[in-house]
Order: structure tokens, then sequence, then C-alpha cells
């Protein structure tokens, strides 16, 4: 296992370092404050050709691994939480569609959303289905000339601005998770609209909407993999999303690490740097540690998954360790702050609130340890 660099991957990432820090982490307080949707980042993702590193080239893609797409939206997010994860969220579309998708499917969706001339997004959750995925409510009924699809999700990130869905909905509810099946659903289909858009404790730019079928129609070249398979479909893109949301909180944990060493070293009590208080140095020690583990975790699950080897438990093991990390690091970031922490002047206190996050999406924390458990005891 070998995680340095190739000269293609460090070309990469030093325009995307660059990218971050000259525009991307200077606006993403103002992002955050004004909850504007940041279309400017997203155009400059695409304008670097980032949206198609994991898609193969014949798709439009720059067909590189994963583990490459995983050093780029650490970045990212590290820079601006919100632009990580609607650049996550594409993943999600893109890769049930490389995995399960019929080579028509694969080059009628996969083009634009490589060339970032659309985005993607993945709807499985519902007020009753969330962490029991199974007990998806959404129904879809088949037609000779289709499928129509009656229901309603919540939480949808990429919501209303993505173009292309991929849908989780239920063809027989007796079956429970049985009856699942996917489709490839299209922004603009008559019976598909977008209602609430929900207000959260952070990241107020990131959109979370409301997705409504109301006898939407889908043709049958839309069915994603097979009719009542929907269940592995999503599982298997849970699995994968996992690092990326992983990713997403080991960029906020590095962000807010660094804000709070760089002010330790500047804020003085008693006559000297308070990193020169041991307390603080068993902080930041404590972080720098949590932060390096959860990279770790990550890298080899995104390693495991390029080699097709099982990933699954390590990408449960990094998204638990680094999303809990993102908790521990941002709070004591404001700690260090002190005060100051808790002031919005600072970006700390945002980092806090982002971070909250990623211990709830792709899987809560208790729904990872339940994964990892199932691993172990069957080891």
């Amino acid at each position: 296992m070998d995680f340095s660099l190739s000269d293609e991957q460090k070309a990469i990432l030093e325009v995307v370092e660059e990218v971050c820090e000259k525009e991307f982490a200077p606006q993403s307080s103002e992002i955050s404050e004004k909850g504007e949707f940041p279309l400017q980042n997203i155009k400059k993702l695409a304008e670097l050709d980032l949206f198609g590193i994991t898609i193969p080239e014949e798709y439009g893609g720059s067909g590189m691994d994963l583990l490459t797409w995983v050093l780029v939206s650490e970045r990212i997010s590290k820079a601006c939480a919100t632009t990580g994860l609607i650049f996550g969220a594409n993943l999600l579309c893109t890769y049930p569609l490389l995995r399960f998708g019929t080579e028509e499917q694969k080059k009628k969706f996969l083009p634009p959303l490589a060339r970032g001339e659309s985005l993607g997004a993945f709807a499985l959750t519902e007020p009753e289905a969330g962490s029991d995925a199974g007990n998806v409510q959404t129904t879809a009924k088949k037609d000779k000339d289709g499928y129509i699809l009656n229901g309603n999700k919540i939480f949808i990130t990429n919501g209303e601005v993505a173009d292309t869905y991929i849908v989780i909905a239920n063809m027989d509810k007796k079956r429970g998770a049985r009856g699942l099946t996917a489709f490839i659903v299209e922004k603009g289909r008559e019976g598909f609209s977008f209602g609430q858009h929900f207000n959260k404790m952070g990241l107020s730019a990131l959109p979370n909407v409301e997705l409504i079928f109301n006898n939407c129609k889908v043709p049958l070249e839309n069915l994603l993999y097979k009719e009542k398979r929907g269940f592995r479909v999503a599982m298997e893109t849970f699995a994968a999303g996992r690092i990326g949301v992983g990713i997403g909180a080991l960029g906020v944990a590095e962000a807010a690490f660094e804000k709070a060493k760089e002010y330790s070293k500047e804020r003085v009590q008693f006559g000297k740097p308070i990193s020169s208080f041991e307390a603080v140095q068993h902080m930041l020690a404590d972080m720098a540690t949590k932060i390096e583990a959860s990279k770790n975790l990550l890298y080899y699950a995104a390693w495991l998954l390029d080699r097709g080897k099982p990933f699954e438990k390590f990408a449960s093991m990094g998204k638990l360790y680094a999303s809990e990390t993102a908790m521990e690091v941002s709070i004591k970031a404001v700690q260090i702050f002190g005060g100051y922490g808790y002031m919005k002047d600072y970006p700390v206190e945002r980092y806090m609130r982002e971070a909250k996050l990623f211990e709830i999406i792709e899987g809560t924390s208790e729904i990872q340890r339940g994964i990892i458990a199932n691993f172990v005891l069957k080891e």
C-alpha cells in the first residue's frame, strides 16, 4: 500500500490547492452567511475538469482512480465544506451509473456530468426511510411505456440544482427492501417537482431539498440495473459515498485544526503564547493524531475500492472516525479560541456547526458502528 503521489496527481493537486486557497477559502464564510449556492465555485471545478476524475475517458472523464478524487475532495472540503459536499454528492450519481448502468445510459448521462455541465444527486431518504433504508414509501408502478413514481424524498443534497437523479422507489411494499428499484430521473419530467428547502444549523448554502413525485412518468430505459434490485444499488452507493462524506469531515477537521494551531501561537496570556501551555499542547496533539488516523482509514478504503477489493468495512470505519473527529476537533478549536471562538467573526464556530452534519448523513455514527460490528463478528 503506497500513498505517494504520482506526477499527475501532484500537478492536479497543485492547481486545486491554488484555487482553494485564493478563491474558495476566502469566500467560504460569506457563502455560509448568505446561504447562496456557490455557483462560481462549481463553474471553476467544471473548468478544471474535476467532476470527471473517476469517469472513464470514453464517457468524457479523466479515467483516474477514486484515491485521486479523494485527494482533490479533501482539499476542496478544507477550503469550503459546502462546495465539497456538492462535489461529493455528484459522486453518488456517477458511481451507480458506472457500476450498474447500461452502455446506453452511460453514454447519455455521464458526459455532461463529467464536464460539470450538469450535476447529479441520489435520492433515497424519506420521512420514514433514513437509517431504515428498506422502508421506502415512494412507489413505482410499471405500465407498458415505463414506470409511474409517486411519493416524496427529503433532505436531498443537490436537490433542484441537479439535473440527473438516482431515485429509489418501491415496486412491492409487502417485500420491503426486496421491492426497491432504482431509476434515473431527469429534472423537468412531468410530475417531478421540488418542495421544501430545509433550513439547517450549518451549511446553509448547501441545497437540501424535498423532491415530489406526482404521477411522474419514467421511461423503461431509465430503469437502473434490475427491477426490485434497488436495495443493492443503494447499499453499494452508500458504501462508496461514505468515503466521500468521511473526506468532507476530514477537510473540516483539518481547517479547524489549522486555525486553532495558528491562533494558539498568536494569542498571548500570562505573558506567553497559549501554545506553550501543556493543556493546549495536549489538545493540539490529540487533534493532529485523530486527523492522521482518519486520513489513513479513508485513503485505505479508497485504495481498496480502486483495486476491486472489499472496502466497505474500512469505508464505514473511516466515515465514523472522521466525522466524530471533525466534531471533536472543531469543539476543541472553539475552546482554544476561548470567547472569540464563540463569535461569528472567527470561522471555528462555523466549523463546529458544519461538523455535526457529517455524524448524521450517509448513515449515522450508530449505524456505522452496527455495520462495522457485523463485519468484525463475521471475520
